[in-house]
């Protein structure tokens, strides 16, 4: 069954290259569904007095569409993916971000269609975005995958119409010169369930491809919103650059 892959996106192999020490392949059918937790939706969490607020549902500025203003559209307060992807104008490195997103009720879904879309941390490595509920796919495409790599420890996405949460901690690769010491690492918690855990990235995210790291890296880079031909929905967008402790006297 090598090279061919189900319209469904799960049941087969992929013919991609072997995952290390995993006996599956990059975006491989035949790996378990991870469980679904049932849950209450998205944790609504309001930026704290030292976040940077990237939206908050009034406008587009934080974002462009290359050198181009922002793409997106802004619909009852949410920011709606359209056109084409979307970044930050700052960059980040380390960071701690929430993200709230839905996609809305009525529409098909099936596996990677009708529901898709990422967030690339410092514009590389992908948290999939994706509607999960009652839709298979390849695991490590799912809502929370490290897209390509590593599936979600559970499947907590709630229903089609319904905002979802992400908490994301990330931190960036350390090299020693062309040599990385320590790879980009994530935790995130989806509607507050903790569903990747201080988990390694085997590199800047690809497609059918088995991810590596380049021989030169960027300190900070901006965060990128996947257009994916879906209008997901995206609202109570923030960040925390996570620096060193500075102890300071009151």
């Amino acid at each position: 069954m090598a090279g061919i892959v189900l319209a469904d996106g799960f049941g087969v192999k992929s013919g991609n290259p072997k995952l290390p020490d995993s006996p599956y392949e990059v975006h491989d059918g035949t790996r378990p569904q991870p469980r679904v937790v049932e849950n209450a939706g998205a944790v609504v969490v309001k930026p704290p007095a030292d976040a940077k607020v990237l939206f908050d549902g009034k406008n587009l500025d934080a974002w462009s569409s290359g050198k181009d203003a922002a793409a997106w559209q802004i619909v009852d307060g949410a920011m709606v993916a359209a056109k084409t992807d979307v970044s930050t104008k700052e960059s980040f490195g380390a960071i701690q971000l929430h993200a709230e997103w839905r996609c809305p009720a009525g529409r098909k879904v099936h596996d990677q269609g009708g529901g898709n879309s990422g967030i690339f941390l410092m514009g590389l490595y992908e948290v999939q975005v994706l509607q999960s509920h009652n839709n298979k796919t390849y695991p490590d495409g799912q809502a929370a995958s490290l897209y390509g790599q590593c599936p979600p420890l559970v499947n907590a996405t709630t229903k089609q119409g319904d905002w979802q949460s992400y908490d994301i901690i990330f931190t960036p690769p350390v090299y020693d010169g062309e040599t990385v010491k320590e790879p980009a690492r994530v935790t995130i918690l989806h509607n507050g369930i903790v569903v990747q855990n201080n988990k390694a990235y085997l590199g800047p995210t690809q497609h059918k491809t088995l991810a590596s790291y380049p021989k030169t890296h960027p300190a900070t880079a901006p965060i990128r919103l996947q257009f994916h031909g879906d209008s997901m929905e995206y609202r109570n967008f923030w960040v925390r650059p996570l620096g060193t402790y500075d102890q300071t006297t009151p």
